[in-house]
């Protein structure tokens, strides 16, 4: 049985086409999935644009972020049944022995390999998935919501995990696409005053911001984050996919604050880093999630505490592909879902 996939076939920019795939043939320990939605994230754009700055194995299925259904239980498998509704962590692959996934924190092995280019994601009708990845979906969460639980994971790891945010903190975030609008959304649920910051042709996606009790800024921020006591705010999120945009992070954090820097940008920075030294700066990277994080989320989807909604801009056919990664590449849209055909 083929069914259509969104496949990144070489490392040329653009290479990125429909295919007719055969369904996976799970094995020990793996369940099929019959995907309901799967969203689209930047790192999806940028295999496409061909300016990523990890290894792909290509060809490969596009497609991370998903939930659905469990169509097959493979054998080695305990908790799990067909019907299930489910999403899948990204991490496709990792080494249990590794000490990073030995303490939990298997999303920072090196050798993991993550769906969507390590191994084939869920761009398409079927796919199958480790089922030590999944997690339940409350029947309340309907599943072009349940496939952003990914991306709010990052966000989650980002700003509750990663950075030391207190209630009444000023936090800016840089880059109004989904991680760093749902970063605004994490800061905003851990009682800090939020901006976010993006460019004139973002106002849409600023609007959505201000949707959820932030304040939207285009072009220059120094206002914003001096205007408490004039030494700026205490945490920046940096979730913009460009180097250059920690310059302004530097610029605009308070001395003894923090910048956490979430968005990937591959290009030589070619500016000092010395005012992290003069300003006694914490400059922290954040990537992924872990088992932990996802079920907290979940939660939260689940209770109505994180509302997701605001910032889906349609859904299409896994066939329209092109426009809905069109619609967030050129920042019409925050997030577009698709489903499978």
């Amino acid at each position: 049985m083929k069914s259509a996939a969104v496949v990144n076939y070489a490392e040329t920019k653009g290479s990125v086409e429909v295919r007719e795939i055969e369904k996976p043939e799970i094995s020990n320990g793996e369940v099929l999935l019959e995907v309901a939605n799967v969203g689209v994230c930047g790192s999806d754009l940028h295999q496409w644009t061909a300016d990523h700055s990890w290894p792909v194995n290509y060809p490969v299925v596009l497609g991370h972020e998903f939930g659905g259904k469990i169509l097959e239980v493979g054998p080695g498998v305990d908790g799990w049944n067909t019907g299930d509704r489910v999403v899948s962590e990204t991490a496709a692959v990792i080494d249990p022995m590794n000490p990073m996934s030995r303490v939990g924190l298997y999303n920072l092995d090196p050798t993991r390999k993550g769906f969507g280019y390590g191994v084939n994601g869920a761009m398409t009708r079927y796919v199958k998935v480790p089922a030590r990845c999944l997690h339940h979906v409350p029947d309340q969460v309907p599943f072009e919501e349940a496939c952003l639980t990914e991306p709010c994971c990052v966000a989650y790891n980002a700003v509750v995990m990663n950075s030391a945010i207190k209630p009444g903190d000023r936090v800016l975030v840089i880059g109004p696409g989904t991680i760093g609008m749902l970063c605004a959304v994490m800061a905003k649920l851990n009682g800090a005053e939020v901006a976010v910051l993006g460019l004139e042709a973002d106002k849409g996606r600023l609007e959505i911001a201000k949707g959820y009790g932030c304040e939207g800024i285009i072009g220059d921020a120094t206002d914003w984050a001096k205007s408490r006591d004039g030494l700026g705010a205490d945490l920046i999120v940096d979730a913009a996919g460009a180097s250059a945009t920690l310059k302004i992070a530097m610029n605009l954090v308070r001395p003894n604050g923090q910048i956490t820097k979430v968005g990937w940008g591959p290009q030589p920075c070619n500016f000092s880093l010395d005012p992290i030294v003069q300003k006694n700066v914490r400059l922290q990277g954040s990537f992924s999630h872990n088992w932990p994080i996802w079920e907290k989320v979940i939660g939260m989807m689940g209770s109505g505490m994180l509302d997701v909604k605001p910032i889906i801009g349609g859904i299409w056919p896994v066939t329209s592909w092109l426009e809905a990664f069109e619609k967030m590449h050129h920042g019409e849209v925050v997030k577009s879902v698709l489903k499978p055909v």
